[in-house]
């Protein structure tokens, strides 16, 4: 299906819609029962992408591509191309929900620590108890490396036949199962979610909205996890400064 929203942003295929839009868009291809996968990107996945080039492929093919975080509106706005909405993974996946219980939709679980997906089910049926959950499961680590255990999460998605499949394993982990197997285990909309079943389950707390309205969403992640997410932060996610003077409008070449 053709998708009028796309636009090109530090070298990706991104979309500029709203949540509002994106749900609507979901509701059109599970109507249509059409296989469709969804990605959120923010600077650290646009840095991966940058030199990952099966990730950007990935990217670039993926029905929907959702700019998430603040730093990626305003290098867009500075390139002379707004953004309607900044569209989180953590904030659409509770509104899809909501959705997904209204209308009768079914969801899996897929991804985090053991018992953390089971935990996320129960705070959102306890939110959304309309809500149709039909399979949870946390694969052991490594499990991309293990073709049978592959295989058996495939399976135990095909069984459980979701509507809607929220796949948590960070990147470029998520994108990749989600690339290669899409169009295999039954769901029609697959989502690239990251931490958002932490959140879910209660075991990583969201900043307050006021900090992610003025781009402080990272800082207050990193005060909860310094030791693990500075080298991410300081180190490695400051090279979108870089991509944005590389990408910049009327650079030579373009």
């Amino acid at each position: 299906m053709e998708n009028d929203n796309k636009m090109e942003l530090l070298g990706l295929r991104v979309d500029n819609m709203t949540c509002r839009e994106l749900l609507n868009q979901v509701e059109e291809r599970i109507g249509k029962r059409s296989a469709s996968y969804i990605v959120f990107v923010n600077s650290d996945v646009a840095v991966k992408a940058e030199k990952d080039k099966e990730l950007h492929r990935i990217i670039h093919e993926a029905d929907f591509a959702m700019v998430d975080g603040k730093p990626l509106v305003w290098i867009a706005k500075a390139h002379g191309k707004p953004l309607k909405e900044k569209v989180s993974g953590s904030d659409f996946v509770p509104a899809l929900c909501r959705e997904a219980a209204e209308r009768g939709w079914s969801v899996f679980l897929l991804g985090g620590e053991r018992g953390v997906p089971e935990e996320a089910a129960g705070r959102l049926k306890s939110c959304f108890p309309p809500l149709h959950i039909v399979g949870m499961y946390s694969p052991p680590r490594g499990f991309e490396r293990d073709k049978e255990e592959v295989r058996r999460i495939k399976e135990i998605v095909l069984k459980a036949a979701p509507d809607i499949l929220v796949v948590c394993f960070g990147c470029p982990k998520q994108e990749k199962f989600i690339y290669e197997h899409y169009r295999e285990y039954g769901a029609y909309i697959s989502i690239c979610a990251g931490a958002t079943v932490d959140f879910l389950a209660g075991r990583v707390k969201r900043c307050p909205r006021w900090m992610s309205d003025v781009g402080l969403e990272w800082f207050y992640r990193f005060m909860k996890e310094p030791r693990r997410l500075f080298k991410r932060y300081f180190i490695d996610d400051m090279k979108i400064f870089l991509m944005a003077y590389k990408y910049r409008p009327g650079r030579k070449g373009s």
